[in-house]
């Protein structure tokens, strides 16, 4: 058994092998593990209503009954995985299947160490770490205005960037999913999101784009959420025309069923005229004014937003949307 200390400096050199079941795996799990289930679905319901009708020793006799057909399978993946090295083994709690599982592999020679207290105490560990102070500069712009380029393009300059879009798979507004691959759960968001936070020098600022407290169906820790509710904002100017070309660029190439059906989720917000006029624009193939009628709902709500945070605002820059290495150089330069 090994601490999680131990576990988080021997993983950058040893396998990690997560042996809860794939549900378990794919509501959230440890970056870089590789799912070995000790139990599938099915078994993990069998075992555990057998704990709770028969008691533990008839819960451990179904767990060895399903485990033992498989066992040669799961001896044969673990060795894949190791490539001779030592392997990292954790469970959900720490527990039976974790100890088990490093019993099984190793009567075939195979080194193991199970974490103590499991994936339970990683995942109290990354939350707990999103309380620590950080030092946030916010990008804050219109939609369009191209954030997430200039995050890149000072990214690229050595800054340390937090781009919570690319973790979450979504650009944040109601037509953020679509191009998009699948929104990980939150839970893995936030695995993800502690596994960048752990590679930054927490005395250094740290650019982030401006967000809501969800990006599409996920949801930041309330922890890091309140730290950037309090940081300071630095605003982009970009006139609506750049907006609008460099929308038209980013979706022009979405299904139209898919951008009208996304166009449906702010129909409200929007106004039934508007949305009509935009969804004629739309059927015509003519995106550049669907876009610009678009923008009459965002850039309102935007300005509202950006209103009841503007005594945090620290600097604002016009960009032509040209040229992301000169803007990311001012915004370097800015004394924050």
């Amino acid at each position: 058994m090994i601490s999680l200390h131990e576990f988080l400096l021997l993983r950058n050199s040893l396998p990690i092998v997560d042996v809860r079941s794939p549900l378990e795996f794919q509501a959230g799990h440890i970056p870089g593990a590789v799912n070995i289930p000790l139990l599938n679905n099915e078994e993990r319901v069998a075992v555990g209503t057998d704990y709770k009708q028969k008691g533990q020793a008839e819960a451990i006799k179904t767990g060895f009954r399903l485990v033992g057909p498989r066992l040669g399978q799961i001896i044969s993946d673990a060795e894949n995985i190791s490539g001779g090295k030592e392997l990292l083994v954790h469970c959900w709690r720490g527990g039976m299947r974790s100890n088990n599982f490093c019993q099984f592999i190793g009567m075939a020679r195979i080194k193991s160490n199970s974490l103590t207290g499991g994936y339970k105490v990683y995942r109290q560990f990354a939350l707990a770490s999103f309380k620590k102070p950080l030092q946030i500069i916010l990008l804050n712009g219109f939609t369009g205005s191209g954030k997430s380029e200039i995050l890149r393009a000072l990214k690229l300059q050595d800054e340390q960037v937090l781009d919570l879009e690319k973790l979450a798979n979504h650009k944040g507004s109601a037509f953020g999913g679509l191009l998009m691959p699948a929104q990980p759960t939150t839970e893995q968001f936030q695995n993800d999101l502690f596994e960048e936070i752990v590679k930054l020098d927490l005395t250094k600022r740290i650019w982030v784009e401006d967000e809501s407290i969800a990006i599409g169906k996920i949801f930041l820790p309330e922890d890091f959420w309140i730290t950037m509710s309090t940081a300071a904002i630095v605003q982009m100017e970009v006139s609506k025309d750049i907006r609008v070309q460099r929308l038209v660029g980013e979706y022009g190439k979405a299904n139209p069923d898919e951008f009208l059906e996304a166009m449906g989720k702010v129909v409200k917000k929007l106004g039934g005229q508007h949305f009509k006029a935009a969804k004629e624009k739309l059927l015509q193939g003519d995106m550049a004014s669907t876009i610009e009628i678009l923008l009459t709902y965002y850039d309102k709500a935007y300005h509202n937003s950006t209103e009841k945070k503007k005594n945090r605002i620290s600097f604002s820059l016009s960009w032509d949307g040209k040229n992301a290495e000169h803007f990311a150089k001012e915004l370097i330069d800015l004394k924050i």
